[in-house]
């Protein structure tokens, strides 16, 4: 199948249909040249579209790995590699850069993706932002290296000091999640978003009906859709959740499921569903 009809079946348009089209020019390259290529970095939506969009194409996935240099990253780019190349002897384009500035200055992520996009870098060229209270570590790509650490030297008013690190030596900020109990009707998107984004449940229907919603990275406009434990919940502007376990209450009440959401950034939700319209009580 041809470029114009994988792309067509993708349903992509504008921003999303050049970026898939960019994904498949390196795959392309990779088998054609036989040499190693591989994207800019994407965002999880992103992933799942080229990721989609290669299965149809019919690329193999002994082909190409997924990477964001470091175990769970968010951000990740895709590597395309030649037949005579083995995952484990392949050089990454990601580089680890270490930033430093003063505890009071209390840079956060904000603060440092702007000083880059002042500074002309494009979002694609960086990966996740690691902040800390005194330093933040950025996965970036080997394009930009050089000049970042030559040049990247405030965030605002916060002096900065940029040296390259190993992946070894990252630093992991602690994960926070709340956890919040509540009753719903059913595991239906919009009984669950409204509880996750705290907002009344035809809001929530109205959120996704508008198209910001998507479940597990792909965009969901049916408010009655029903969720399943492990999916993740997004909006922009709201946030995210994972609906991360369904099980029962007490074994007396075996028939009343439970799930519990927990937020991937922010609060997380724990949710109880009732059966037949009837809510489980409370103890």
């Amino acid at each position: 199948m041809d470029k114009s009809k994988l792309l067509d079946q993708s349903g992509a348009l504008g921003e999303d249909r050049m970026l898939l089209a960019k994904v498949l020019d390196r795959a392309e390259q990779a088998a054609r040249r036989n040499i190693p290529t591989a994207t800019d970095f994407l965002s999880p939506q992103q992933q799942t579209l080229a990721l989609d969009l290669l299965r149809r194409a019919g690329v193999p996935e002994s082909a190409y790995l997924r990477t964001g240099g470091y175990d769970g990253a968010e951000r990740a780019l895709i590597l395309f590699l030649p037949d005579w190349m083995e995952p484990e002897s392949t050089e990454s384009p990601i580089r680890c850069l270490r930033t430093v500035f003063r505890v009071e200055e209390k840079v956060n992520h904000r603060d440092l993706l702007g000083s880059l996009m002042g500074l002309g870098i494009v979002r694609e060229k960086v990966g996740d932002i690691l902040v800390g209270p005194d330093s933040a570590d950025l996965l970036v790509l080997d394009t930009v290296t050089d000049f970042l650490l030559s040049s990247w030297t405030s965030a605002g008013r916060a002096k900065l000091t940029v040296a390259e690190i190993d992946p070894s030596h990252l630093h992991m900020p602690e994960i926070k999640c709340e956890e919040v109990r509540d009753t719903v009707s059913s595991l239906r998107l919009d009984a669950v978003a409204s509880t996750g984004f705290r907002m009344a449940r035809s809001k929530a229907a109205d959120l996704i009906a508008s198209g910001r919603v998507q479940v597990n990275w792909r965009e969901c406009t049916k408010p009655d859709k029903l969720l399943v434990e492990g999916d993740t919940v997004s909006a922009r502007g709201f946030g995210k959740f994972q609906l991360a376990e369904v099980g029962g209450v007490e074994p007396f009440l075996a028939l009343w499921p439970q799930a519990e959401v927990h937020r991937l950034s922010g609060p997380a939700v724990e949710l109880t569903k009732a059966v037949s319209g009837v809510l489980v009580p409370q103890f």
